[in-house]
């Protein structure tokens, strides 16, 4: 269902006017900075609302820098070491809690986020933000398994076993952060999925280094591309990007394995950091338009955490797998954030599973240089010595 985006632009255009927020007939803008997720906003092709030239034609005074992260810790190491501007984020739940304890957020003034009201009861005062005081939720969604059923038996998509199958070795991508890929682990090994035991974890990461022969590559976002070509036939990721992917190449399908899964929520937050308080918020607000809402949602394939617009989607995409029934939520469970010691554990043995055969290769090669090395050396001194006997 496709919104009149001229309809919607006029209607925001005046709503701004006349709240006086955006200054309008002043020539003077101010740079809003917006860090994302990649392929999680409407980008205005292929019909579909721009979401920031809205706002920017909105909110004239404001121009929008909006720039994308492959991942939580990329974006939670970017913020935390002062090397990125930002205003507004839209980190995961677990991430957010990190966030929040470490003192890394604003707490949001509602006063200017007046269509957080719409959010649904069910996802305000959750684990990460039990107060619901330094974040507003703007969509959720679980992982699964995206496959091609050209190439994949369906015989064998029963679970996560499926990413470490040697049937479809060198066609099988995955996740390429840590807290992913060992909870795709801790199921699959039946653990808990916020575990802190070492062994647990230790586990985990032999798993994960048992699978790296099969794996093609370690992907992100890169994975659109691999597996909307074909050149990839297996791939853990997020339910709405599957939806997104699916629509390019209907060849894929995608399934919430038997173990279960994580199931997330992402939400926008303001650092500590930005010196834009009030404009971050009423980015945030705008965000929560319903007409805006709904056309970024119908966009990106995401669920929505706000009712009214879910009401507003076709009866296809409610009963789709971007709203899976209460059988499969029962099979989700959340990330929690946790402690530091547990998060330094878990990358260190996720830097091992990466780096995992590849020294034994870099052994060889250096020890094969360092013999011709030797040889050469000894013919050189052996022709040497010759030379100044001669002489």
């Amino acid at each position: 269902m496709k919104k009149g985006i001229s309809v919607i632009l006029a209607v925001l255009l005046a709503v701004s006017c006349l709240t006086g927020l955006s200054g309008c007939g002043s020539s003077k803008k101010t740079t809003l900075y917006v860090y994302n997720w990649g392929q999680y906003i409407s980008e205005g092709d292929d019909g579909s609302l721009d979401v920031i030239a809205a706002f920017e034609e909105a909110y004239p005074n404001i121009r929008v820098q909006y720039s994308t992260y492959d991942s939580n810790e990329i974006m939670y190491s970017k913020l935390s070491n002062g090397g990125i501007t930002v205003d507004v984020i839209i980190p995961s739940d677990y991430m957010i809690g990190r966030m929040r304890q470490e003192g890394m957020l604003q707490e949001l003034n509602y006063d200017n986020i007046p269509n957080a009201k719409f959010i649904d009861a069910s996802y305000r005062g959750m684990a990460f933000d039990p107060e619901d005081k330094y974040s507003v939720p703007y969509t959720w969604g679980t992982t699964g398994i995206i496959y091609n059923t050209k190439y994949v038996d369906e015989a064998d998509v029963t679970g996560w076993e499926l990413l470490w199958n040697e049937k479809y070795a060198g066609k099988i991508l995955m996740f390429d952060n840590s807290r992913d890929a060992f909870g795709i682990a801790e199921y699959l090994l039946g653990y808990d999925v916020n575990t802190t035991d070492e062994a647990e974890l230790q586990a985990c990461a032999a798993k994960l280094a048992e699978q790296k022969p099969v794996v093609q590559q370690y992907v992100m976002d890169q994975i659109f591309d691999a597996m909307e070509n074909e050149e990839a036939w297996i791939a853990p990721y997020y339910a709405g990007d599957a939806v997104t992917m699916i629509g390019d190449n209907p060849d894929l399908d995608f399934v919430v394995p038997k173990e279960g899964t994580n199931r997330f929520v992402d939400a926008m937050v303001v650092p500590k950091s930005s010196k834009n308080k009030d404009l971050a918020e009423q980015f945030i607000n705008f965000m929560l338009e319903e007409d805006v809402a709904l056309a970024n949602i119908e966009y990106i394939g995401y669920s929505t955490p706000m009712s009214n617009v879910k009401e507003l989607l076709d009866e296809e995409v409610q009963n789709s797998f971007s709203y899976p029934d209460e059988e499969v939520l029962s099979r989700c469970e959340t990330f929690v954030n946790l402690d530091d010691e547990t998060t330094a554990y878990m990358q260190d043995n996720w830097t091992g599973v990466l780096s995992y055969g590849n020294s034994s290769i870099g052994d060889i090669i250096f020890l094969i240089v360092f013999f011709l090395f030797l040889i050469g050396a000894v013919i050189f001194f052996t022709i040497k010595k010759r030379r100044d006997r001669a002489i």
